[in-house]
Parts: structure tokens; sequence; C-alpha cells
């Protein structure tokens, strides 16, 4: 009889410098205690509670049964191409033409994608910290060196322009921007982006611009780097359907950037991914030519949210949280409580029954903070509030 050998899994060296994303982590460690018998309150994960409108998901069952079942072109449906083109070309003000678009199957592409076709060994990025962690792992992952520049609460979590200058050097490929910010919520204006341009200044710098808040903003009007004179060929918009429509499980997302750049980033889906779902493009040029109601109310809602949230945790011992101006996070400093980031999370989720990110799953500089999502009913947030402080009258 045959004796089995074990046979060492032997990974390349690159996979010991790929990160996670912790929500994902958080979630199922609270559906496990669920499955136990526990209640637990989800404000860790980021996609929004409301449905996909029905105009959406009637284009997509539409699509299916007209055979939109087929693969299509690599860098996605012209159709849907041209549709993205004159949106952007309508709200960053600037000429956008399709072949300069990319679609793929949800945000993250874009930014692996970025890194592959711009990041050798030693080149540096700078990136947002705390900020979405799939920026820095990306960065390791190819073996760039990864610049964090400080979101300091201070700012309302808006990077500081002279400490970006700052990081500047010779070996800077890429620069990171992300407004509004996840986790913090925090927004460039119109001068902070005029600002970082100038820092910027005729550098060959790429900018790496995720805009997927961009519709869930409180405040103002949001403005892209892409949007500033000189510019436009040196951005990589990041953008797409997941929090704008409620479409996360419809994985679709799309970047925006100069047509050579763009034919590099469709060989790399040509060589991973083929193409996206033809029948979620179809629905995809309905959620941006269609009714923009749900948009509009999914944002308000969101703002009510916020607004009860925010001022709920100021009341609860040890914690302190400014307003966010976007996205649907809040933000709060919980130095006060004296625990760390993530010893209060996992004490939240076990005792509480309060499901939420600390703030290192999103860089060093997240210490002394935790994250909420809003992307809860207001009946659930208040409920979560009052088990917050309970758990906090008993141990703080």
């Amino acid at each position: 009889m045959a004796r089995a050998t074990q046979y060492e899994l032997r990974l390349a060296d690159r996979m010991s410098r790929l990160g996670t994303e912790t929500a994902f982590e958080v979630l199922n460690k609270a559906r496990a205690l669920e499955r136990q018998g526990k209640e637990i309150i989800h404000l860790e994960i980021g996609e929004p509670d409301f449905d996909t409108p029905d105009n959406v998901i009637e284009a997509a069952v539409s699509a299916l049964h007209q055979g939109w079942t087929h693969y299509g072109p690599s860098a996605g449906l012209p159709e849907l191409r041209q549709t993205i083109a004159d949106y952007v070309s309508r709200t960053r003000k600037v000429p956008v033409t399709s072949d300069e678009v990319v679609v793929v199957p949800g945000g993250k592409p874009i930014i692996f994608f970025t890194m592959l076709a711009l990041i050798d060994a030693g080149y540096e990025v700078i990136y947002p910290n705390p900020g979405f962690p799939i920026y820095e792992s990306m960065i390791n992952y190819m073996g760039g060196r990864a610049v964090p520049i400080h979101l300091r609460e201070e700012r309302d979590f808006s990077l500081a322009v002279d400490e970006l200058a700052s990081l500047i050097t010779d070996r800077t490929k890429l620069i990171i921007l992300n407004s509004p910010q996840n986790p913090t919520g925090g927004v460039l204006n119109q001068q902070d982006i005029h600002d970082i341009a100038d820092a910027i200044g005729d550098r060959n710098i790429l900018v790496l611009s995720d805009e997927i808040y961009s519709r869930l903003l409180f405040e103002g009007e949001h403005f892209s780097i892409m949007s500033v004179a000189g510019f436009k060929d040196r951005t990589i918009l990041l953008d797409g359907f997941s929090k704008t429509y409620a479409m996360t499980g419809w994985r679709m997302g799309y970047g925006v950037m100069r047509s050579d750049l763009a034919t590099h980033v469709t060989r790399l889906m040509t060589n991973s991914n083929s193409c996206t779902a033809s029948f979620t493009q179809i629905a995809g040029i309905e959620a941006i030519r269609g009714d923009q109601s749900s948009v509009d109310r999914m944002r308000d809602e969101f703002q009510r949210r916020r607004d009860v949230f925010v001022a709920g945790l100021n009341r609860i011992k040890g914690f302190s949280c400014r307003l966010p101006k976007g996205a649907f996070y809040v933000f709060p400093n919980i130095t006060k409580t004296g625990w760390t980031s993530k010893m209060l999370a996992d004490a939240l989720l076990e005792q509480a029954g309060v499901a939420c990110l600390s703030g290192t799953a999103f860089g060093e500089f997240g210490e002394g903070y935790l994250r909420f999502s809003v992307a809860n009913s207001l009946e659930n947030l208040q409920k979560a509030l009052t088990c917050i402080e309970r758990w906090t009258v008993k141990n703080l």
C-alpha cells in the first residue's frame, strides 16, 4: 500500500506581503456568534442596507431575457463605457471619451490593476492613513514602498498639504486620494484639491483618485483633481455602482484614465477576469441614465442616521466624535476609554453585541479610533448606542 506523502505548500514570497480587509473577518466572527444564539447589531460592513433601485433590477432582468449572458469586451460594453464617459464629462467638467473608460468587477480591481501596471520594487506610493486597507496591501504586494500620510482628527481628517509636499521624492510614482473618505468620512474641498495639485506641480506623478463615495456627500459639492487644469491625464479616477446604487453584490466599478494606460489595464482584465458580466453592465446603463431619486433619498437617510449616531456617541463616556462630511461611516476617538482600538472593538462585539471595526484595521494611525457604519436602520443604531453605553457603565 502506497504511503501518504506530505507536500509542503511553498508560497511565493509576495504572498507574505498581502494584507486583508478586516470588515469581512469581523462579519464572519459576528455571524458565528449569531449562530450561537447571540444577537448582533452589524455596524462593521461597508455596504448600504438599501435594496438596489427597482428600475436597475428590472433592467438586469430584461437583459437576461434578451440574451446578455455572454462574454463582452474586456474593457466593458461600448454602450456602458460611453454612458460613463458622458457622466464623468458632465460631473467632472472635463472631456472624457469611451476609450478612457475600463469597466471592472468592483472598485478594487482598479486599485490592483493600477499597482500592477505602474509600481515596480522601490517605487513610492503616498496613501492616506487611516485609509482603505487595500491601498497599503497592494503597494506592499507589488514591492513598492508604502508612504502613509497621516489624516488627523484636528483637520477633520483632511490631509495636510505641507506634509504631503514633504513626502514627495524623486521615487514617488503615485499618490492616492480618497474623498469622501473611508473610514473617517473626511472630505477634500475644492481648495484642498487645488493645493494638492500645486504641491505636485508639474512632476510626472499619477494620482489614483478614489471617488467611490462621491454621491454620498452631506455638504458642499464634490470636486475631483481630474477637474484641475493639467491633471486629467495624470488622474486615474475610481468610481462605481456599489455605494451609490446599493449594488455591492453586483460587482461593478470602473476606472477613467488616459487611453494608453486604459489599454494596459484592459490587458490585465483580459488576463484575470476576461470581462465584467454583461447583464450587470446593461443594468449599469440604467443606473446612470435613469431616475436618481433613490440616490438622493439614500444620502438624506444616511445623513439623518449620521446626525443621530454621532450625537449619541458624544454622550457616551470615553467617546468623542466629529461629524463626518460624507460616506456612511463615523470614526469616534476612544482614547479616553483607556482601551486600545482592537481590544475595545472585540469587547463591544463579544460583550455588547455591537460589531464595529478597530481603527487599526485602516492603518497604524487609526489607533485610538473605531469605525461604525451607519448603513443600518435608525432603530438598530439607537439600540447599538444603548448597548455601547451599558457596556461602558459596567467597564469604564
